[in-house]
């Protein structure tokens, strides 16, 4: 069985893996569909982010659809051929977060190509994998496996949109472009915000976005003034999604925010520094956002019931012998907004 195994920055090798013993709780999945996220291009580039980094080969990859092949003798719910996405996230389910309903803030957290943990979590950029019976979902025959490797970072945009409350009639901005930023404009517009702007220092995917449904797209490198007429009377948005995880997206929107709004902070992308003055002053309310738990089910069932279309983010699918040109052609947002690699036949 093979598998994109990082060893160091831009040391992606395509090779062997092992095989895991299938557990009686366990499944294992022919993997499909593999999408490259943007922690997966940390590791590419720089072997980690933030304080996260590798210490061993790992398998990237957390966002994946596949074809149940195998299950272990407790498993009753799931049977061989059953097309699934794969949950990469399984916590405890004990700690104190898990018993207060926080599973994304679990302290025993195993999620699918992550660096946190030592010994490394592989990923799911494998022919096969082997996981827990609760991480494989059940997906819609009509959705395609390209889709359904979308499930993982829609949820994380849906448990974004939680935090922010209510988006009935609210005026959303959304700063940064890529996969997170466009899939928030689709749940913003799904929850029912009546007006969306989105920026970006890109023209590419911001045309998309308009393509999609944004009401404006402001390439902020050229045009930053167009914001402008959103800072009058101490600022118009509602809400703000930040998606870019750079400071400088962050700080340049908080005077197009309204007093009381709201900022949801999804970008990753070091520490930032604020001007404190203004986030007192116009009483705004700074929420975080991390990973998901139940909004992965969410996910699959809005997919599923085409009432979010995730199709149009999907810019190429390569075979995973070529993952290096999938790298690169995701890191050129030029050309892409989501690069997927295909493990086994999809016939979709």
């Amino acid at each position: 069985m093979r598998g994109v195994v990082i060893h160091a920055p831009k040391d992606l090798r395509i090779e062997e893996v092992p095989e895991e013993l299938l557990q009686p709780d366990q499944v294992r999945v022919a993997v499909s569909v593999g999408g490259i996220c943007g922690s997966d291009l940390h590791y590419y580039h720089n072997g980690g982010f933030g304080a996260v980094r590798l210490r061993a080969p790992m398998a990237l990859g957390h966002e994946f659809s596949g074809v149940v092949t195998n299950v272990g003798s407790d498993v009753s719910h799931l049977v061989p051929g059953m097309r699934v996405a794969v949950n990469p996230s399984r916590p405890c389910g004990h700690c104190r977060y898990c018993a207060l309903g926080m599973q994304n803030q679990c302290v025993d957290m195993r999620f699918m190509g992550s660096a946190m943990r030592n010994p490394h979590v592989q990923g799911g950029f494998r022919e096969g994998v082997t996981v827990h019976a609760s991480q494989p979902l059940l997906i819609d025959d009509a959705l395609s496996m390209r889709e359904a490797a979308m499930a993982e970072p829609l949820a994380v945009c849906l448990r974004a949109a939680r935090q922010a409350g209510p988006l009935l009639g609210k005026q959303v901005l959304i700063t940064g472009a890529g996969p997170i930023g466009m899939l928030s404009l689709l749940v913003a517009r799904r929850a029912g915000a009546t007006r969306i702007v989105i920026t970006d220092v890109a023209e590419a995917p911001l045309e998309l976005a308009i393509r999609i449904g944004a009401d404006e797209a402001v390439n902020v490198s050229s045009n930053d003034g167009v914001l402008e007429p959103y800072r009058a009377n101490k600022g118009t948005f509602d809400v703000l999604f930040e998606a870019s995880g750079n400071q400088s997206a962050l700080v340049s929107a908080l005077d197009t925010l309204r007093p009381g709004g709201v900022i949801v902070q999804l970008g990753l992308g070091g520490e930032a520094t604020l001007p404190i003055n203004a986030v007192v002053a116009k009483e705004l309310q700074l929420r975080g956002t991390f990973r998901f738990h139940e909004e992965f089910q969410l996910a699959v069932e809005l997919m599923g019931r085409e009432l979010i279309d995730v199709k149009p983010l999907i810019s190429a699918t390569l075979p995973f012998e070529q993952a290096r040109e999938a790298f690169e052609l995701a890191s050129d947002r030029s050309r892409s907004v989501k690069v997927q690699l295909v493990f086994n036949e999809i016939g979709d």
